[in-house]
């Protein structure tokens, strides 16, 4: 394994120190932030951004500022807005390709139903002003498109990759859906050569270093295509190799620091979804007790760079939390998490 490997990752993806002055710039910074669970997704941002709070960050997607959509992996992320566009367009042609046949045979979503739901949607959404996902539903369904049976979910899914709609800011529990070219400024195509090394590049800017495998991993690409990025942005780049294993991060990487050596990272954070190989920071013995067999991935405690225990919230607790640990822990360790929570409540502004 690289040397310091994950003091130079929380460093990097802005843990160890928030990299970034307000939300949309964490984003931006990290290029893509899964976020399907939402409420985790919100203190991902936080975390790394200096003083945020979740009205902060909400705010920031209410402006537009930061995106809600499926970029890679036919998964829910978090993109800066100018992001978005060459983003999709480089990686979402190969999740439609995968989704075609199982959407036609499984839920009886061929072309021309989908095309016909289009025009649904984009008529419904013809106002400019955000709709919810059932009112959506009720759109189709007057229409004759069935939406039940996840149905509904994966036309909206389907459009979102076709860089139609994409997600607004939510209503209550629910989220909302705008057409893309009202929500996010036109830009020029990129050609894919030059979408492949800014992915490379802006990939490590927030997670390096890492591999081509994890690069591919993250991203949805091939893994020759993730090569052909990292390869064509080697001038802005170092690499070392070890035990065979190649690793890249950029040349302005920021350098590792020990201040703030205890993090609570949310459910699902890029430091330790964001690779391939999750063994850097957690022990594969414990690997069930973080994620799921069903994909879910807790929210976890890391000491000194790797999982130490996973934690939820508890408001009957002095500190916000309740951990979990994976290990046994100090007296120090636990007091020092149980501090880190002070931050978490200082986001959700329910510091005490």
């Amino acid at each position: 394994m690289l040397p310091s490997l994950t003091a130079r990752r929380l460093a990097c993806q802005g843990i160890a120190a928030p990299l970034a002055t307000d939300p949309a710039a964490a984003v931006r910074h990290m290029a893509a932030m899964q976020a399907q669970d939402y409420h985790a997704a919100l203190w991902a941002v936080g975390l790394r951004s200096d003083g945020a709070t979740l009205a902060t960050v909400e705010d920031a997607i209410a402006r537009g500022e930061i995106v809600r959509t499926w970029p890679m992996r036919g998964t829910l992320h978090l993109v800066a807005r100018d992001d978005v566009r060459w983003m999709v367009a480089l990686l979402a042609p190969r999740v439609q390709a995968a989704n075609a046949a199982r959407l036609a045979r499984d839920l009886d979503l061929d072309a021309a139903t989908l095309a016909r739901g289009q025009r649904v949607i984009e008529q419904a959404l013809d106002a400019g002003v955000p709709v919810t996902r059932s009112e959506l539903y009720l759109r189709m369904e007057a229409a004759g498109i069935a939406s039940a049976n996840q149905r509904g979910l994966h036309l909206l899914n389907w459009l979102a990759h076709e860089s139609v709609i994409c997600q607004g800011p939510r209503q209550g529990k629910q989220p909302t859906f705008v057409l893309m070219d009202a929500w996010v400024p036109a830009s020029a195509a990129l050609a894919r050569d030059e979408a492949l090394h800014r992915l490379a590049l802006r990939y490590l800017q927030g997670h390096g270093p890492a591999t081509a495998a994890d690069l591919a991993w993250w991203s949805g690409l091939t893994q020759k295509d993730a090569q052909r990025a990292l390869a064509s942005a080697s001038s802005m780049l170092e690499q070392e190799t070890h035990d065979g294993t190649t690793w890249w991060w950029r040349a302005d990487a920021p350098a590792p620091t020990r201040s703030r050596a205890m993090h609570l990272l949310p459910a699902f954070d890029e430091y330790v979804i964001g690779y391939r190989d999750r063994a850097p920071v957690l022990d594969p013995a414990q690997t069930r007790r973080v994620i799921g067999a069903n994909g879910l991935v807790a929210a976890t405690a890391v000491i000194g760079g790797r999982i130490a225990a996973t934690w939820k919230r508890d408001a009957a607790s002095g500190s916000g939390i309740v951990l979990v640990p994976l290990r046994p822990l100090g007296d120090a360790e636990d007091a020092g998490l149980h501090r880190a929570a002070q931050r978490l409540q200082r986001f959700l502004g329910d510091a005490r």
